[in-house]
């Protein structure tokens, strides 16, 4: 007959955070509960939050994937480098597989479908699309990056917006910055590709990478929009998160991700999808690598905060 301490371990191992930390036997327990609650939500906004029960490196880690709350926010977290996020982002979309929580599962492959061009542009800004470094080279002369209301120009109306605003959010106070990030930089994050991957009309815009290397980079780049406009992102728009209804089964997802991994197989960077890597959706973990130009492996956050629970467990008094 199993005990409470071993089904709460149980729940540990499941990284089912929330229902443990509503049953944990310590405040200490609580608190690293609730930690692990946020990043199974992804909650980037509140990484940072403070967790005194938590381990120091557990913390350091997602504070690299935290979503700076201020222009001037010190460190940069996600803005630095989106890399820790993403591998944030596989482990998490590996426990909701796991788990069969298709939902929130294909809910974080939304995200990353949003963010993935700046994922492809970091190697060339030395940044994750930091709105308070942008290089001069978007606003060169001849440039219509952010210049509302030009036809020349291939973004949206919206994109054109969102690139506008990114030129001058560093300026604003602490809720434009918020708002901004809320609403439009995943738009900036598009329109980044759509210059240097798919524009009918170029400018100046990327003229300050050099042409190889720009030509590179619009693989990566073309390789992100790509990944957006595939079957398994678009079952996010069949699959509401809290609605009761339009949930894809297991084979639903995983026949979408095939036919999304041949639409993707049209040069080397989106190939690398068909590479069978052992994770639930084979080849995710090497696509992000090859549009990142550098390796993208599932993070251990998860897992070390739910050892990090079971060894408080099995420490605390017996109930």
């Amino acid at each position: 007959m199993h005990s409470t301490r071993d089904l709460l371990i149980a729940l540990a191992r499941r990284y089912a955070f929330a229902d443990l930390g509503a049953l944990a036997p310590t405040p200490e327990i609580a608190d690293v509960c609730e930690f692990g609650q946020r990043l199974m939500s992804l909650d980037a906004e509140d990484f940072a939050v403070e967790a005194r029960s938590v381990p120091a490196e557990l913390r350091r880690r997602a504070r690299a994937c935290h979503m700076p709350q201020t222009p001037r926010e010190q460190p940069r977290g996600a803005l630095e480098s989106l890399r820790p996020g993403y591998g944030l982002l596989l482990e998490v979309i590996a426990a909701r597989w796991n788990r069969r929580e298709l939902s929130p599962m294909i809910a974080a492959v939304h995200i990353a479908s949003e963010y993935l061009p700046l994922l492809a542009f970091e190697p060339q800004l030395g940044h994750a699309g930091d709105p308070a470094l942008w290089p001069d080279g978007l606003s060169a002369p001849g440039s219509r990056f952010g210049v509302i209301g030009d036809r020349d120009c291939d973004h949206t109306k919206s994109e054109q917006s969102a690139t506008n605003r990114t030129l001058r959010v560093a300026g604003e106070p602490a809720e434009g910055w918020r708002a901004y990030f809320d609403r439009q930089h995943s738009q900036v994050a598009g329109a980044l590709a759509v210059c240097v991957a798919t524009c009918r009309n170029p400018c100046t815009a990327m003229h300050w990478i050099e042409p190889e290397q720009r030509a590179d980079l619009g693989v990566r780049a073309r390789t992100a929009l790509a990944f957006a406009d595939t079957p398994l992102v678009r079952l996010r728009h069949a699959a509401p998160v809290g609605h009761g209804f339009g949930v894809p089964s297991p084979e639903e997802v995983l026949d979408a991700w095939e036919r999304s991994r041949s639409a993707l197989d049209k040069n080397e960077v989106g190939g690398a999808a068909l590479k069978d890597d052992g994770f639930p959706l084979p080849g995710l973990p090497a696509l992000f690598s090859a549009v990142a130009a550098a390796p993208i492996a599932p993070a251990t956050l998860l897992s070390g905060v739910g050892d990090h629970v079971v060894a408080l467990l099995e420490a605390a008094p017996s109930a």
